[in-house]
C-alpha cells in the first residue's frame, strides 16, 4: 500500500509537471509523494520529514490522482517565491488545461477573476477592492457578532456534559460570523455552507462550485439594488466596478479564505489547549494566553497546510532544482514553518510564521480573524473551563486533503452546565 511516507512512483518523462533535482533540467525525476491520503492527513509532519530527508526543500508530490506539482518545504526558498510574482504568477491558465477536467482539485485552483488567481495590474485591482471591503468591517461590531453568535451555541450544548467542537461550535459560529460580514440571509448561508464544505473536500467539487456560485449570485443582485454596511455591498459598489463574474469570484474567495482557515484554527487551537499542560488542565489556570496557543498552531498546524500555489512562466533553478515552466509550486506553510533551518526551540511569541503567506498575495484579513477566533475560544473556555478532550489525542481523524490541516471531529466532555445569557 502507497503511504505518504512511500512515494508513488514516477512513469511520466522529464519534466511533466515535477521538479528535476541536482540542477539538471533533462535529468530524471524522482518519486511523488501523495498529499490527498488519509495516512498523509493522519502524520503529515512525518511526512514533510521524510520529504525533507529525500529531496531537501523542493518536493515532487500529487495533489490528486494524475495532478503533479512541487511542494516547497524550505522556508528561504518560500519566501523568495512568494516575493516575486513576476518570475512566480499566481494567474493558471496554462496550467489548468492540462488536467484531467474532472479532477477533484481543479474548482480550488483552476483560474478565476479574483485577486487570488492574477498577478501584475489585474490583481491589483481586484486586491484594491478586497481589502476595501474587509477594512470596512467594524472589529467592535464584530465582537458583539461573534458574542451573539456563540453564546445561542454554548447554551445548545452545555447542560448535555458533552459536544463535537466542529459540528456544533466552529463551523456553525464561522459561518453565521461571515454570513453577517457579507450581509447573506440564513437560507443562502446554508446553501453557501455545502458548496463551500464540498469545495474544501474535494470531494464533488463541481457540484459544491455550481451550487456555492447561484446562492452568491443572488445575493449580489440584492446588493446592487439594496446595499448595507457589508463587504459584499462594498464589493459591489468600489470604484473599480467589477462585473458579475468578478464579484462572484471574490465573493468566494472571502468564504474560502474565512471559514475553512477560521474553524481550523478554532479547533487546533482548543486542541492543543487541551493537550498542553503549558496551559494548564485546568484553561483558565494555565500559564500561557488564547493568542499564544494561537501564534503555536500558527507555527505548528496552520490551518490552510499547503496553498499559495503559483506557476512559473518558464523554467526555473531554485536551490539547485529545477522548477517546470507552467506547473504548480505549492507553499506548505507547516512544513516551512517547521523548516529546521530556521526553527529555534521555542518561539512563544514569535510571529515570523508564513500561516498568514507573506508579498502581494498576504492575507489582508488578519485583524478581523484574530477578532472572531480569539473571541471564539475566550468565549467557550469562560463558559467551560473544565473541557476537556473526549477521546485520546491519537483517536482523533482528520480530514484528508492537500490544502488545509482540518479535523473531522473535535469530541469533548465536561461538567454540565447552566445556559449563559446573553447581554
Amino acid at each position: 500500500m502507497t503511504t505518504q511516507f512511500s512515494p508513488v512512483p514516477q512513469q511520466q518523462p522529464p519534466f511533466a509537471g515535477c521538479p528535476v533535482v541536482h540542477g539538471d533540467p533533462t535529468g530524471g525525476i524522482g518519486d511523488r509523494f501523495s498529499l490527498f491520503s488519509e495516512e498523509f492527513a493522519g502524520d503529515p509532519h512525518r511526512a514533510y520529514a521524510a520529504m525533507r530527508s529525500r529531496y531537501g526543500s523542493l518536493v515532487p508530490i500529487d495533489l490528486a490522482p494524475d495532478v503533479p506539482a512541487t511542494l516547497v518545504i524550505g522556508y528561504e526558498a518560500a519566501v523568495r517565491i512568494l516575493n516575486d510574482p513576476d518570475r512566480f504568477p499566481a494567474d493558471p491558465r496554462t496550467w489548468q488545461t492540462s488536467i484531467p477536467p474532472d479532477s477533484p482539485v481543479k474548482p480550488m485552483m483552476e483560474w478565476y477573476p479574483n485577486a487570488l488567481r492574477n498577478s501584475g495590474d489585474l490583481h491589483q485591482r481586484y486586491r484594491q477592492a478586497y481589502v476595501y471591503a474587509i477594512e470596512g468591517i467594524d472589529l467592535h461590531e464584530l465582537h458583539q457578532t461573534v458574542e451573539k453568535t456563540a453564546v445561542p451555541l454554548i447554551n445548545s450544548f452545555c447542560g448535555t456534559g458533552e459536544a463535537d467542537l466542529v459540528t456544533q461550535y466552529a463551523f456553525p459560529l464561522v459561518f453565521e460570523v461571515l454570513n453577517r460580514m457579507v450581509g447573506c440571509s440564513l437560507e443562502l448561508g446554508e446553501r453557501v455552507a455545502n458548496g463551500m464544505a464540498a469545495l474544501f473536500d474535494t470531494v464533488n467539487a463541481e457540484w459544491g462550485m455550481n451550487h456555492l456560485s447561484e446562492a452568491l449570485m443572488e445575493l449580489i443582485f440584492q446588493k446592487r439594488s439594496d446595499p448595507a454596511d457589508d463587504v459584499t455591498s462594498r464589493l459591489v459598489h468600489h470604484p473599480a466596478k467589477l462585473d458579475d463574474e468578478e464579484l462572484l469570484s471574490n465573493l468566494i474567495s472571502f468564504y474560502g479564505a474565512g471559514v475553512e482557515p477560521q474553524q481550523n484554527l478554532i479547533n487546533n487551537t482548543l486542541l492543543l489547549m487541551m493537550t498542553d499542560d503549558r496551559f494548564g488542565g485546568n484553561m483558565l489556570g494555565g500559564a500561557l494566553s488564547t493568542r499564544d496557543a494561537l501564534d503555536e498552531v500558527l507555527f505548528n498546524d496552520p490551518p490552510m497546510a499547503n496553498f499559495c500555489t503559483t506557476y512559473p512562466r518558464q523554467p526555473i533553478l531554485v536551490e539547485n532544482t529545477w522548477l517546470p515552466a507552467h506547473q504548480p509550486v505549492v507553499i506548505s506553510l507547516s512544513a516551512c514553518n517547521n523548516d529546521p533551518a530556521i526553527r529555534g526551540a521555542d518561539h512563544t511569541g514569535n510571529r515570523s510564521h508564513l500561516a498568514w503567506s507573506i508579498g502581494p498575495h498576504a492575507c489582508p484579513a488578519q485583524s478581523p480573524a484574530f477578532v472572531v477566533v480569539q473571541e471564539a475560544i475566550d468565549l467557550l473556555l469562560d463558559a467551560l473551563p473544565e473541557l476537556e478532550l473526549a477521546v485520546a489525542p491519537e483517536e482523533l481523524v482528520w480530514r484528508p486533503g492537500p490544502f488545509h490541516r482540518a479535523l473531522a471531529a473535535l469530541p469533548v466532555a465536561f461538567p454540565p452546565s447552566p445556559p449563559l445569557n446573553l447581554v
